[in-house]
């Protein structure tokens, strides 16, 4: 019924799509375009605007690659955060070549409105990134904690209107809320379209990992990693995962009082690894095989960097099953 309801909606959009385009684009051409603090990069550059959606406008942030993007990604932060928490993470997707949008909004469950909001945008292809760069074809999704449930949500609208070039979803430690198990469905579409995630260790802030269930059934053969230590001392493994591993260097006081632990730079680095090369993959059509297993149940499956972390007496890692 979901998807009907998406489908319809979507429906209705389209055909009112001069009328989106008045209220996405005209305030957001005009908008001021300020670069992004802080942030240094040879191969891409980070600018904050405005972006209307449903009549209000949001702050965002937009990552460009210096030549032709190969997609966009949609990568969204938690409850209670902000884009600038994730731009470490984006950066490293970003410098793969794959543009990168981050709306500031309120993530409380996802935001399912906000979500099919732009959604909508999307489809109708009315949104105009900063610096005269082209808005790329093929679309990810993806987010963090919250914002996971919103990029599931995001993923089902696409998936729902029939956007032929939706590529699939990459979620960092996603806290899933009503609909997320159909939501992933609709992105996998039975396996044809990956949904790839990150996890962090069961806690009380991811909600003891209850996004994993879904993940789990879906008809994917590989659906991602758990991080689970960060090193070994003494033969004794040190530095557990945490649900804010993928902030880094951007989180902040507050993210690591509600998440009762800081992010480890080795876990850090491992999930940006991961994730900018799914997400170049994503947004190439190609397959760096050192990144999945053919089946998360059979290590001998793995790729290296998968089995580099697993294969081990005491494994620094789990394929996610």
């Amino acid at each position: 019924m979901k998807k009907l309801q998406r489908a319809v909606l979507a429906t209705l959009l389209a055909a009112g799509t001069a009328l989106v385009s008045v209220v996405a684009i005209s305030p957001s051409a005009s908008a001021a375009e300020v670069a992004c603090s802080s942030y240094s990069s040879s191969t891409s550059s980070c600018v904050n605007t405005q972006l209307v959606v449903a009549g209000t406008s949001h702050s965002v942030d937009w990552y460009l690659p210096n030549g032709t993007a190969s997609a966009l990604m949609v990568l969204q932060h938690g409850f209670s955060r902000g884009c600038g928490n994730l731009r470490g993470t984006s950066k490293a997707i970003a410098e793969k070549g794959v543009m990168v949008l981050c709306v500031n909004g309120d993530m409380t469950a996802g935001n399912p409105a906000l979500a099919d909001a732009l959604g909508a945008l999307l489809v109708a292809r009315t949104i105009t990134p900063p610096q005269g760069k082209a808005l790329p074809q093929r679309y990810l999704v993806g987010g963090h904690s919250a914002g996971g449930h919103f990029a599931s949500e995001l993923g089902a609208y696409l998936d729902a209107a029939g956007y032929p070039s939706f590529a699939g979803a990459i979620l960092f430690d996603p806290v899933a809320a009503a609909g997320f198990s159909a939501n992933v469905a609709a992105i996998s579409d039975g396996g044809a379209r990956p949904v790839l995630a990150v996890t962090a260790r069961p806690s009380v802030i991811n909600l003891f990992n209850n996004s994993a269930e879904a993940l789990v059934d879906l008809a994917n053969p590989y659906v991602g990693i758990q991080l689970v230590w960060s090193s070994f001392f003494l033969g004794m493994p040190t530095g557990g995962s945490c649900h804010i591993d993928v902030e880094g260097e951007n989180t902040d006081a507050i993210g690591v009082a509600g998440a009762l632990c800081s992010p480890n730079a080795t876990q850090t680095a491992r999930l940006r690894d991961f994730g900018s090369a799914w997400a170049k993959d994503l947004a190439t059509g190609s397959h760096t095989a050192a990144y999945y297993c053919a089946d998360a149940n059979v290590v001998s499956t793995c790729g290296s960097k998968v089995r580099d972390l697993v294969d081990r007496s005491l494994p620094l890692a789990s394929p996610i099953r």
